[in-house]
């Protein structure tokens, strides 16, 4: 009965259209309060210590070096990079699109984020190329996910966190899913152009204009070398390389672009401290509901449930990976991340795999979650961005949907392709 008041009690605040955090913590009071088992200083304990992590200190600093960068030119640069090597292809303006999300996404850490930093440039600019609008608004809010896939991650942290897993072999681990997810968008969106006539620009490509633009882009592109490289070369952690990040943003954006202004930054470090201070209430909220779910033995009767339907590995993944589609449209990714690890890795570890593995399992469901109703943030984002109904815009999505999923599937199936970097550092 305890862990139908858990439950129903969180759906009802949920229906009421309460916030995650704050369902969350409302949840877990009500049902301290009705179990009697527990004292309510559980909750206090549980929200203070669970923020309290050196690891997660990565999350602010990477939040705030996206606030800065994502408002000191990059955005820009990155597509003129990008534009300039694929824009004269068929459909070359979406293609750049995405690999241009793809370079933020190395910056951001963000689905959200990568979305507003590059939709209010693209989405117009592909519509005054003639895309259509739908189109071009759900090629930005799919993009967006890789925010959460390409390292630095800020799902990852909280995984490493709750899976007591290294962040910077799941950071290492992220390049090639999210490079293959990439690739599939560009697939789909090369094969749409072709079919609807979306040309490319009339110029042609030249290795100079290249350069040209790879040369403007150096300082934004500098930074996933910096922060990325160092963590892998043992050189910093990733908490430091998050602190590290903001440092190098902060000259990039005030020197070196010299786009951002000191009379900017307070606006910037308000809006960077709100999105932290959501973050983290979802975080302590979460964890607080976390343990109590293990206080309840929901991760043990999870598992056995789960390994009661089926022995076979690639069905109860496949049950699993279902679940976390379905979970991806109605909960925040973070507070997934947090309440739904400790439940479903074990569960992963019995049926072979590795905890690296299953996270980029996790994050890639999770991250799919961002455009999937209604929920899908990155929707939210991008139709405040080009006006669009969610109605018009998840009809949109959906063969970015189904790209993003097949793309999922072929990672389950070949562990190595999210394996092979973390075991080739070692």
């Amino acid at each position: 009965m305890t862990i139908a008041v858990l439950f129903g009690s969180f759906a009802l605040f949920l229906f009421l259209t309460i916030p995650i955090g704050i369902a969350l913590g409302l949840a877990s009071v009500v049902t301290i309060l009705y179990s009697g088992s527990l004292s309510i200083e559980f909750l206090a304990q549980g929200l203070v210590t669970s923020v309290d992590s050196f690891p997660l200190m990565a999350v602010p600093f990477f939040i705030l070096a996206g606030e800065i960068m994502g408002r000191g030119g990059v955005s820009d640069r990155l597509f003129n990079m990008a534009n300039s090597l694929v824009g004269n292809k068929t459909g070359g303006f979406a293609i750049a699109t995405i690999c241009t999300c793809l370079f933020f996404a190395a910056i951001s850490g963000s689905g959200p984020a990568t979305v507003a930093a590059i939709g209010g440039i693209m989405i117009p600019a592909m519509v005054k190329q003639g895309y259509d609008k739908k189109f071009a608004t759900a090629v930005v809010a799919s993009s967006g996910a890789l925010g959460v896939i390409i390292p630095p991650s800020i799902p990852m942290v909280l995984y490493g966190i709750s899976a007591m897993t290294s962040v910077t072999d799941l950071f290492i681990a992220g390049i090639i899913p999210g490079l293959l997810v990439a690739f599939s968008l560009i697939v789909y969106v090369y094969f749409y152009s072709k079919k609807k006539g979306y040309k490319g620009t009339n110029e042609k490509t030249s290795f100079k204009g290249f350069l040209l633009s790879t040369w403007d882009a150096k300082w934004a592109l500098f930074i996933p070398i910096l922060v990325l490289g160092g963590i892998y070369g043992g050189i910093f952690t990733p908490t430091e390389a998050a602190v590290i990040a903001v440092v190098y943003s902060l000259i990039a954006g005030l020197f070196l672009y010299g786009e951002i202004k000191f009379k900017h930054l307070p606006r910037i470090f308000v809006d960077a401290a709100l999105t932290t201070a959501t973050i983290l209430i979802i975080v302590g909220s979460a964890t607080a509901f976390g343990r109590l779910l293990s206080v309840e033995r929901i991760p043990a009767q999870a598992s056995e449930l789960m390994l009661s339907i089926s022995e076979n590995p690639l069905i109860i993944i496949l049950l699993i990976t279902i679940f976390l589609l379905i979970v991806g449209c109605f909960m925040d990714t973070l507070a997934a991340v947090i309440i739904l690890t400790p439940i479903l890795l074990p569960i992963a570890i019995d049926i072979g795999y590795d905890p690296i593995h299953f996270g980029i399992i996790m994050v890639v469901n999770l991250a799919i979650g961002f455009i999937t109703p209604p929920l899908g943030v990155n929707l939210f984002v991008a139709s405040g961005i080009s006006g669009l109904s969610i109605e018009h815009l998840s009809k949109a999505i959906i063969p970015f949907f189904i790209a993003m999923v097949l793309t999922l599937i072929i990672l389950i199936y070949i562990p190595q392709l999210s394996l092979y970097l973390p075991e080739l550092r070692q």
